[in-house]
């Protein structure tokens, strides 16, 4: 009998129920982001870091969370207000040279206060309408400028979203348009700091392809679930990611860092 060399999809240190595993992840935090917007994400990241070397979780995790958001987007096109794709992307540019540019790195408690602190008053503050560009440039600017010290800024990104008061459906979508631009410009980062995608390109082209099949399940489950409950659910889970932001700066900061 011929046995079937896994050496050849996944690299070395990687054995081949990680792989299902995180093939199935993979599809399950598609599911979740696709229903509510954000989420699996940070999900997944958590579930990668138990099993993938250190070096390779952000940088392949970037890879496989621009193609589920790629996925998203382009079953919710339709939905999408890319005006305000546009100036969040703006202002992620510009927020990510910045945080590029200086030298002396930020204490990571105090960015985990700030963007939690956010989450919690976006999720229940009342956010003025007037000045919604502005809004969006700073936003976009923040989230920029944070995923280069922090990685994870979706809960971030929705908070701002979610004071354009947009329906679920556009509100989803456009979400997905914007962590598209936002994970495209992380993985060129890495690329030019010399990160080597090729040994985990089958490995990611799998865990997209399920997440797919994750995300057209989860549209399905938002289109049944109306305006009002989908509020509700987005104020519940922003709370609970603001809240963990809040604990890992308490966490980082008992740890002198």
């Amino acid at each position: 009998m011929i046995e079937f060399d896994w050496a050849i999809l996944l690299p070395g240190e990687l054995a081949p129920w990680v792989a299902l595993l995180l093939l199935a992840i993979s599809a399950f935090t598609s599911l979740i982001s696709a229903a509510f917007g954000l989420g699996g994400g940070l999900v997944l990241l958590a579930v990668m870091a138990t099993v993938m070397p250190v070096a390779a979780l952000v940088p392949v995790h970037g890879v496989v969370q621009i193609g589920s958001n790629f996925g998203r987007a382009t079953v919710m096109a339709r939905y999408i207000n890319w005006p305000a794709v546009l100036q969040l992307t703006l202002g992620g540019i510009i927020g990510a040279t910045i945080g590029g540019l200086i030298a002396v790195r930020l204490p990571e408690w105090l960015l985990f206060l700030a963007v939690g602190s956010f989450v919690l008053w976006s999720a229940w503050g009342k956010v003025p309408m007037a000045g919604g560009r502005a809004i969006l440039l700073l936003g976009g600017g923040a989230s920029g400028f944070l995923t280069m010290f922090i990685g994870g800024t979706g809960p971030l990104v929705t908070a701002v979203i979610k004071t354009l008061n947009l329906d679920r459906m556009a509100h989803v979508g456009t979400q997905a348009g914007t962590m598209v631009m936002q994970h495209g410009l992380k993985i060129g980062v890495f690329g030019l700091l010399g990160f080597n995608y090729a040994p985990y390109l089958p490995l990611v082209a799998g865990m997209i392809a399920t997440g797919f099949l994750g995300t057209l399940a989860g549209r399905r489950l938002l289109h049944g679930m109306g305006d009002s409950r989908f509020r509700y659910a987005l104020t519940i889970l922003l709370t609970l990611l603001g809240l963990r932001l809040l604990w890992m700066a308490a966490s980082k900061l008992m740890q002198g860092g």
